[in-house]
Parts: structure tokens; C-alpha cells; sequence
């Protein structure tokens, strides 16, 4: 007899009480020799042991950290006669060598200085001879003080003197990026170069003129409209830079399985404790370093450790080290934490690493060069300036030349190039939009805010602005299309429907075959706390339905099967076989069985023959396998998923090894016996059809590609409305998987367009399908969530994965993660794509109004009188005010239903679109028309002087900004003000504007040189900006072509290059 302690994993053999329960008589004389010698063996040892127990007593610590033992208790102990007694009774004469497990001082009382660092080194040097050292995996265990059954204790005291001792799973990282880092960078842009050269030229040259009380106004404004642009980047880069980095820290949340105190439970990654005992499944990733405890068919890739692209095979004996953050790629297992944070291997690459938050996006990189593209013709408007004056063309006000050569004084010279520059600087001001990159940084770091309260976390900011270009959505179905909540809801026992399901209904013999296939063929576990009648079930939804339902209806005993069967080998499920399989042994009489479960129609096929429920065995005939199929197809027509269970008793002999010889067995897969199909109902998410026919509307087309078989992907993509009237009827609307990967090239790119549903699909022919529809020129969106989807996530334009049951190897390939897992919410992300791309093309229309119209006003006035309407200082106050206040009113508007009646804008649109010339042209024009008539005639037509009609113009050319901010709203549609009591913010904005500038007008008027304007001017400049309003109302019946603008002015500049050709050569 032996007895154990509260853990069935530290043994105690009492091998007094055997020894002296034996009757001598029973012995023969080489008996009763061999007692004699081994009573003398063991007497010795002891007597070793007393006399060096001062010195074990000194050095125990260390021993039963490094070795485990087992306690001999030779004296017949007082309560041995006592059956019921189950706990260790301590020799107070031998020393304590081996720890009493959940001893509440365990860890602080073994206070080894440097366990710590050799669990470490060797789990990161893979040192086999150490791990022998500490007595293998189980020394380990004993060292770290757990029940590799059980677990840690887990309560509070217990977790917090293991993460005292030894540390918490917690990387250190290089602290964030502070606000000055952004600053000098902001330094870094060109714009910001040529605006501070211009302002130090206005500076020098103002003061030059105008002496030093009023000849800084110019320069110093430029440099105040400069710091406060900086200003506002820079603390909007620092914002996303913060916000990056709590994305971060709630995509690094990972929640894990651990066994604690015996009971199966969820905890996040940073809660994880050296001692720990995790769960690993496919697709997770290791959250500490450790060491492998048990499993089966475990490979893990460790690329992002070692570069190495071959997985890794663990096992116990030849690997059984496992390193943080690295990945399962196969099988299943259950690890031992050794080292947490930064001990691990991980935690050292981790803390060098720091993500860049300020990602520039392929917009902002568009509108980078755009801007540089202004700044450079704006230079080229200061040369075109001095070679007119200087070859002489530029007259002064009495119509006298201001330039004659070497009869012109050289401090004419020097005041004309002054007022040239002066000039020049302000059409540079006028050209250059500073604030629009700023202002699509600010759209995008909104929306990316309000996308998160809609249950879509970005991972990338590009994805905001290419989701509004998706024109097809490849989605998944289990979870995202339907709520994921599977119930067996049908049960075939042969070709008969079990309608109820007691256990006392099923022939005991297939009950005895169908348990184990259930409770040991599976990643789930059960566990019923002691205090409770009801279990717990744990695992993949489908593993749970299905243990769930054979506890509760077929009596199944997890706890009694695991003492009854031992496991030999299990093939883990994964996309590609679409089945799991076990071999075990039977305890009682080492028979050999080996059980399948999986796709019905696959396992089906494996099947020669099938039992009834009167539990007689029958061969499977050609009849009957037509028979079965029927019912697979009619559960599968009933939206249902088909599990089937198949067994196959087979000999020793039959067991048969992987080519390499080694030890893994091969499961049988031939001449199995069916025992029976259970159909799994998951209902369909509400409101998902009315998102599908959302998508539809908006010219999105919906693919569904799963791994169920085509009646069941039929039967949902037909009630989620993916699959109307019209394409069941037509052929091709829905194919299997290895159809389509059997397709030649041609005949795939021919016939995706028709597809709308592949069923029993792999992870390679979901990347096929995406890469076939990137050819054809379509924006494509995956949705995914396993390990093996992680190839189709990166390949897509964006890549959407799961926050429930998405893998972590899915959410890193992919830009953003739906947190709900709801088809519903890819329909909303798709609503925020759209309005930030129309959002950004609003402000792109209203901002280049403005400077198309400054410039050309500039332009203009100084070629033909030499001077400018508007100063660099109110230049740059429009500059400013409008690209981020105004950028910022038009950023906040929300997407709304009519963004999701028009069509995709795709891959080859440009930017500026047709319907954006028009409007921009039409504003432009009218605003460069009517302030050049009063730049010229004001005075005449208002009897004001020249400083009032200054003031009129730029009064006037900034109320027109206001009301055709208005305008901006719809680009398509006459009335811009619907829905604009609903945004709050765009009113209240506008209204701080035009506060700003009345105060600009009438209370600054030395800095922004202006004069007071009287009740009347101040209509009249309201009533010429209130224009803009019937004017856009008008343009927009002006139809456009669907052509782009510039490929017009590119023929007409082709043209006019072939007329002049000939003249030129």
C-alpha cells in the first residue's frame, strides 16, 4: 500500500508496514534472504542518513530543490491500521526532504538565491544535463512546489510571493516618446523649412523697411503661425503616439487557460507566475518560457525567436523547452512556467523593441508630396517675379520702369528685391497648405478613436483610410457570421434519429465505445468545482457543446475514463483533415483502441462498417453509406454542423510508425465502425442579413468561405442573405475547396467573379481566392481567425481578425481586430473606411479652394501692380484657423446611410476626384473673381480707402471659407445642411471661428494691419461670402464625366507639346 498527499504526485511508500505485514511463513528460504538483505539496505541507509542529518539539515533547501526524493519510513507507523488516514505522518528523526505540497511559506522558506537564474539559462540554452540535474520536468515541479495536476494554489498570498520571488510576466520597454521628440521632428519637414526661411527673410527685410516696432509684424507672424502649427502637430503625434500604446497594451492582454487549485480557468498574460500550469492549443502564443509537462503531436514556431522558419517538434524527453512568444503550429499541450517577463528569452529582445507609432500612411504620403509639389511652383512664382523685374517688364506706380540696369541705384535695387521677396513669401504662404497632412492626421486619429467604442481596434492606420475602398469582403462564418453557441440538437445511432437521448436508450456496449471517443478525443475539459453540481466545460465552442452534452446526456465521467484508458497518441484537429484522432489502451485488458472524430462526411468515408441501437455491428454497404449521406445532407440543409464518432479496435501488431521510425504512431484511418452522428445548431447573429444586404447596397460583395461541408455552408449563407434566389440557380455560385484549387489559373480568374460560397475550403484555398481577386483589381477585406489564416490576412488589402476567437498569430497579421466578433461590426468598419476617406476628400476640396484662390488673387495682383491684397499674416491666420479648426469641424462628421449607397471607390480612383474639381474649380472662380474686383475697384465701388478695401478683402475671402465650409459637408448633394443640428461640433467650431475673426479685425488690427469696419461693410462682406451657398447649390446639377480632370489637361499638354514641336526644332 502506499498513501499520497493532497497531490496525487508526491508518492510515499511505507515500506515498514509492508515489510512487517508479511508473514514469514508464506516466505521460501531465497525469500526470506532477499527480506533479509533488503531490511539490511535500508536500515543502513537510514542509519547513513542520521549521521549526516546536522549537514542535511544545513543543506536541505538546496536538496530538495535539486532532486527529488522518496521518503522510506521503515518503523511501522502508529496509524497504519488506520485505512481511512491518506496524509503523510512525518518521521521527526529523518530530515524533511521532501516539501509538503501548498505549505503556505513554501517559496519564501526555499529561498535558493540563484534557482531562479538556472531555471532560466537552462531553459534558454535548451540544457538537457540540467534538466536531468533537477530530476526532469517532475524535479522541476517539486522544486517550484506544485502539483502538475493541480496546479498553483492560486489564491492571493500564493500568486504574490511567487511573482515576489520571482517576478511578474511583464516586459520593461523604453518609455514613450515624450513631446519634444515630436517637436524637433516636426522641425524636420520641408514645408516647415521653407515657412521659417520665408519668415526670417519677412523678418529681416520688414525691419529693414519698417524699422524695429512694426517690421516684425510679417516675420514674427509667420513664425507664430509656424510654432503654433508645430505646436498642434506635435501634440497630435504625441496623442497617437499615447493611444498606440494602450492599443497596444489591450491587444498584448492575451487571455490564457491555466489550471489553478485544479480548476481550468482564464487569467491574462501578465497574471501568469513561475509554477503556473497553461493550456496551449494551436495558433496560441506561449506566454512565458517553461518546460513541457504533457501532450500531444506538439510542433511550435519559433521564428520570432530564432529566425528559423522549420517548426519545432516538443516532447518530454528529447525538447521539452518552450519559449516565450512563440507559437503553436500543431497539437496541443500543457506547459510548466519557469521563468516569466523579463527572464525570459523574450523578455530581453522586448525591452530594445518600441513601436513607431508615427506610421505615415499611403494618403498622408500622397498628400506629402502634393504639398511639396505647391511649395516648389510657389518658388517658381518668385523667379518668374524677378525675371520680370529685372529684364525691366515691372513698372512702378507713375508707370516708370523699376528697372534700367546699371542706371538704376543700387538701393533700389536692394528696396525692389525686398518688396519682391516680401511678395513672393506671401504667395509661398498662400501656395503651401501646412496644416493638411496635420488635418488628415487628425481625421484618422478621430475616426481611429470612435472605431474603438464600435468594437474595431486599428492596428494600422492605413487600414482607416483602404477599408473605405474594399469592394469585396471575404468572411468566415462560425462566429462571425453566426453567434458561435453550439448545441447538439440531433443524435444518429445508425440510421435511426434518436429523438431523446437518456444513456438507458443507447446498448451499454456502444455507450462503453462512445464515451471515450468523446471524453478523450478533445482539447476541452470538464471540471465540477466540489462545492457544485454544475460542471464546467472548457475549450473550442464545438468541443464544449459536445462534452456538455454527453456529460449531461449520456452520463459520461471524464475523471473515471482518464483511470480507465491510457492515451498512446492523438492526432490533433486542424483545418486541412477537418478530424482528430486518439489511440488508447484499455487499463483492464490492454486492448487497443483507436477513435475518430470529425467532418461526418470525411469520417464517413473512413467507415466499412456501422452499428445500430441495438447495438449489433453491420457492414457498411454501398446501401447504407448512400443512406448515411442522405442524413448528413439533410442536417446539413438544416443550417446543423455534422460531427461524426468512428472506433477500430485494433493488436499490438497493427500499429503503424511514421516513415522516420520513431515512436509516434500512425492512427489507423481504414475499417473503422461508425458509432454515430451528433448535428451542432449555431444560430445566426441578429441583424447580420440586414448588415450583408448593407454591404450589397454599398456595391460590397460578400463571400463566404468555411470549412463546413457545401449543404450546411448553403443552408447559412442562404439565411444570412449571401446567397439570393438568382445565384442558387446559377452554377458556380458555390463550390468546394478542393474544386476550386483544382481550377486552372484562367478558369479561376473566369469564374471568382460568380462565387459566393466555398465550402469545405482550407487556409490555402482562402489565400488563393484573395490572391485571384487582387489580380482582377479588386480592394479585398479577410476576415479570419485561425493560425492558418494568418498567409490570407496578410495578402489582403485588409486583413479583419477576430478579438474572441481569433488566434494571436491572427491578430498580428492583421490591421484591424473586430473585438466582438460580429459580422455586424465588419459592416461598421466599413461605414468608418468610407466616411474618413470622404471625410479627408472634403477637406482636401476645402482647402485647396482656399489656396488655389489665395494664390491665384496673390499671383495675379503682384505680376500686375506689384503688390499683394493679402499679407503673409492674414495668410497664414486663414492658413491656420482653417486647417485645423476647419479640418477638425469637417473631421467630426459621422458616417451617415448615404455613404453606404455608393459604390466602392477602388483601387485605380484618384484622390481628387471629378465632382471635387468641380466644386473646388467653381468656388475658386467665383472667389478669385469677386476679391480681384475689389482689390482693383473697391475704393470705387465703396468710396473706402485703400486700408478699408484691404480690410474688406480679406474679411470677405475669409467669411467665404466659413460659408463654403457649408459647402464641403455633401459634395454631391444640394442640401448641405442636412443633419447638421446633429453635429454640435461643426457648429460650434465655425462659431469660434468667426469670433476669431472679429476679434482678428477689430481688436488686432496693427498685427493683422487692418482698420475698423462699420455695421454695413460687415454685411456687405457677409452677403459676397453668403454667395458660395447658391453657388454650390447650382454647380452641383453640372453632371461630370467619369473620366479624371487631369487626364485632360495630360492630352492637352500632349497636344500643345506636339503643335510647338515643330516650331522648336
Amino acid at each position: 500500500m502506499y498513501t499520497t498527499t493532497t497531490s496525487s504526485f508526491f508518492p510515499h511508500y511505507d515500506y515498514g508496514t509492508i515489510i512487517l505485514n508479511v508473514s514469514a511463513a508464506t516466505f521460501t528460504t531465497a525469500q526470506k534472504r532477499w527480506r533479509v538483505a533488503y531490511v539490511a539496505i535500508c536500515s543502513f541507509r537510514v542509519l547513513l542518513s542520521l549521521s549526516k542529518q546536522n549537514v542535511t539539515r544545513k543543506k536541505a533547501t538546496s536538496i530538495a530543490l535539486l532532486h527529488s526524493h522518496l521518503t522510506l519510513d521503515i518503523q511501522p507507523p502508529t496509524s497504519y491500521h488506520d485505512d481511512d488516514h491518506n496524509d503523510i505522518v512525518p518521521n521527526p528523526d529523518l530530515p524533511d526532504l521532501v516539501p509538503k505540497p501548498h505549505s503556505p511559506d513554501l517559496v519564501s522558506n526555499h529561498a535558493l538565491p540563484d534557482i531562479n537564474t538556472k531555471l532560466t539559462e537552462m531553459v534558454k540554452e535548451k540544457d538537457l544535463i540540467t534538466l536531468r540535474g533537477f530530476g526532469g520536468v517532475e524535479g522541476v515541479a517539486v522544486t517550484l512546489l506544485i502539483d502538475p495536476q493541480h496546479g498553483i494554489l492560486g489564491n492571493e498570498d500564493d500568486v504574490r510571493r511567487r511573482r515576489d520571488k520571482f517576478g511578474s510576466n511583464t516586459y520593461y520597454k523604453p518609455p514613450p516618446k515624450g513631446l519634444f521628440y515630436f517637436v524637433v521632428d516636426a522641425f524636420k519637414d520641408t514645408t516647415i523649412l521653407i515657412l521659417l526661411v520665408c519668415a526670417a527673410l519677412s523678418l529681416g527685410f520688414g525691419i529693414k523697411e519698417h524699422g524695429p516696432q512694426e517690421g516684425w509684424y510679417e516675420g514674427g507672424s509667420i513664425f507664430l503661425a509656424v510654432f503654433l502649427v508645430i505646436s498642434v502637430a506635435a501634440l497630435s503625434n504625441f496623442r497617437q503616439e499615447r493611444q498606440f500604446d494602450k492599443l497596444s497594451k489591450i491587444s498584448n492582454n492575451i487571455k490564457i487557460d491555466v489550471a489553478r487549485d485544479g480548476r481550468r480557468q482564464k487569467i491574462s498574460i501578465f497574471d501568469i507566475v513561475v509554477g503556473d500550469v497553461v493550456f496551449l492549443n494551436i495558433g496560441d502564443q506561449i506566454p512565458a518560457d517553461g518546460l513541457f509537462l504533457e501532450g500531444h503531436s506538439m510542433q511550435v514556431d519559433e521564428s520570432s525567436m530564432t529566425g528559423e522558419s522549420d517548426h519545432v517538434e516538443v516532447d518530454r524527453e528529447r525538447n521539452p523547452f518552450l519559449f516565450s512568444g512563440s507559437k503553436v503550429a500543431d497539437g496541443y499541450a500543457r506547459m510548466l512556467v519557469t521563468s516569466v517577463g523579463m527572464n525570459t528569452a523574450r523578455g530581453e529582445m522586448m525591452s530594445s523593441i518600441s513601436r513607431d507609432a508615427n506610421e505615415r500612411t499611403p494618403l498622408q504620403a500622397r498628400l506629402d508630396k502634393l504639398t511639396s509639389s505647391i511649395g516648389k511652383f510657389g518658388l517658381a512664382v518668385l523667379v518668374v517675379i524677378l525675371i520680370r523685374h529685372f529684364t525691366g517688364h515691372a513698372e512702378d506706380a507713375k508707370w516708370q520702369r523699376e528697372y534700367n540696369g546699371s542706371d538704376t541705384d543700387i538701393n533700389d535695387v536692394l528696396n525692389s528685391v525686398v518688396n519682391i521677396v516680401a511678395a513672393t513669401v506671401t504667395i509661398i504662404v498662400a501656395a503651401i497648405p501646412v496644416g493638411l497632412p496635420l488635418a488628415v492626421t487628425l481625421t484618422l486619429a478621430y475616426s481611429m478613436k470612435r472605431m474603438m467604442a464600435d468594437q474595431a481596434m486599428v492596428r494600422k492606420l492605413s487600414a482607416c483610410e483602404t477599408m473605405g475602398s474594399a469592394t469585396i469582403i471575404c468572411t468566415d462564418k462560425t462566429g462571425t457570421l453566426t453567434l458561435n453557441q453550439m448545441k447538439v440538437t440531433k443524435f444518429w445511432l445508425g440510421q435511426e434519429e434518436m429523438e431523446e437521448i437518456p444513456s438507458n436508450a443507447i446498448a451499454p456496449c456502444i455507450l462503453e465505445l462512445f464515451r471515450p471517443g468523446v471524453g478523450l478525443n478533445t482539447t476541452g475539459s470538464v471540471y465540477r468545482p466540489a462545492s457544485g453540481a454544475v460542471f464546467e466545460f472548457s475549450g473550442s465552442q464545438t468541443e464544449k457543446a459536445i462534452l456538455s452534452w454527453a456529460v449531461q446526456e449520456l452520463g459520461m465521467d471524464v475523471e473515471q475514463l482518464k483511470q480507465t484508458y491510457s492515451i498512446l497518441h492523438v492526432e490533433t484537429f486542424n483545418s486541412e483533415k477537418k478530424r482528430s484522432g486518439v489511440s488508447m489502451r484499455k487499463n483492464a485488458d490492454n486492448t487497443i483502441h483507436v477513435h475518430w472524430k470529425g467532418a461526418a462526411e470525411m469520417v464517413l468515408q473512413m467507415c466499412s462498417n456501422y452499428y445500430e441501437t441495438s447495438g449489433t455491428m453491420k457492414s457498411m454497404n454501398e446501401d447504407a453509406r448512400m443512406q448515411f449521406e442522405k442524413i448528413i445532407q439533410g442536417m446539413a440543409s438544416s443550417s446543423l454542423r455534422c460531427i461524426a464518432f468512428a472506433y477500430k479496435q485494433i493488436s499490438e501488431a497493427e500499429i503503424e510508425y511514421n516513415e522516420d521510425g520513431r515512436a509516434h504512431q500512425k492512427l489507423n484511418e481504414n475499417g473503422l465502425t461508425l458509432l454515430g452522428i451528433a448535428g451542432l445548431k449555431d444560430p445566426c447573429r441578429p441583424g447580420v442579413k440586414m448588415a450583408v444586404e448593407i454591404c450589397k447596397c454599398a456595391g460590397v460583395e460578400i463571400k463566404m468561405i468555411t470549412g463546413d461541408n457545401v449543404f450546411t455552408a448553403k443552408a447559412i449563407a442562404t439565411e444570412c442573405g449571401i446567397l439570393g434566389p438568382d445565384d442558387t440557380e446559377h452554377e458556380g455560385a458555390v463550390v468546394e475547396g478542393v474544386e476550386f484549387r483544382n481550377y486552372t489559373h484562367e478558369e479561376r480568374m473566369q469564374k471568382i467573379d460568380k462565387i459566393r460560397v466555398m465550402a469545405r475550403s482550407s487556409p490555402f484555398d482562402k489565400l488563393l481566392m484573395v490572391q485571384c481577386l487582387k489580380q482582377k483589381g479588386e480592394v479585398v477585406a479577410v476576415t479570419g481567425d485561425g493560425t492558418n489564416d494568418a498567409p490570407a490576412l496578410k495578402e489582403a488589402d485588409i486583413g479583419l481578425s477576430m478579438g474572441i476567437q481569433g488566434t494571436e498569430v491572427a491578430k498580428e497579421s492583421s490591421d484591424i481586430v473586430i473585438l466582438d466578433d460580429n459580422f455586424t461590426s465588419v459592416a461598421t468598419v466599413l461605414r468608418w473606411g468610407r466616411c474618413v476617406y470622404n471625410n479627408i476628400q472634403k477637406f482636401i476640396q476645402f482647402q485647396l479652394t482656399v489656396n488655389v484662390a489665395a494664390l491665384v488673387i496673390n499671383f495675379i495682383a503682384a505680376v500686375s501692380a506689384g503688390e499683394v491684397p493679402l499679407t503673409a499674416v492674414q495668410l497664414m491666420w486663414v492658413n491656420l484657423i482653417m486647417d485645423t479648426l476647419g479640418a477638425l469641424a469637417l473631421a467630426t462628421d459621422p458616417p451617415t446611410n448615404e455613404l453606404m449607397q455608393r459604390p466602392p471607390v477602388g483601387r485605380t480612383e484618384p484622390l481628387i476626384t471629378n465632382v471635387m474639381w468641380r466644386n473646388l474649380l467653381a468656388q475658386a472662380l467665383y472667389q478669385i473673381a469677386i476679391l480681384l474686383t475689389l482689390q482693383f475697384k473697391g475704393e470705387f465701388f465703396f468710396n473706402v480707402d485703400e486700408k478699408v478695401k484691404d480690410t474688406l478683402v480679406f474679411n470677405t475671402f475669409v467669411l467665404c471659407q466659413v460659408f463654403n465650409e457649408f459647402n464641403a459637408r455633401k459634395m454631391e448633394k444640394q442640401n448641405v445642411f442636412k443633419g447638421i443640428h446633429k453635429n454640435k461640433l461643426f457648429l460650434g467650431i465655425l462659431g469660434f471661428i468667426i469670433v476669431l475673426q472679429v476679434v482678428m479685425v477689430e481688436f488686432v488690427k496693427k498685427f493683422a494691419d487692418t482698420v475698423n469696419l462699420n455695421g454695413s461693410q460687415w454685411a456687405i462682406c457677409i452677403a459676397i461670402a453668403a454667395v458660395s451657398w447658391p453657388i454650390g447649390w447650382i454647380v452641383k446639377f453640372i453632371p461630370v464625366s467619369d473620366k479624371p480632370f487631369l487626364d485632360y489637361l495630360f492630352r492637352a499638354g500632349q497636344a500643345f507639346g506636339w503643335i510647338l514641336s515643330p516650331i522648336l526644332l
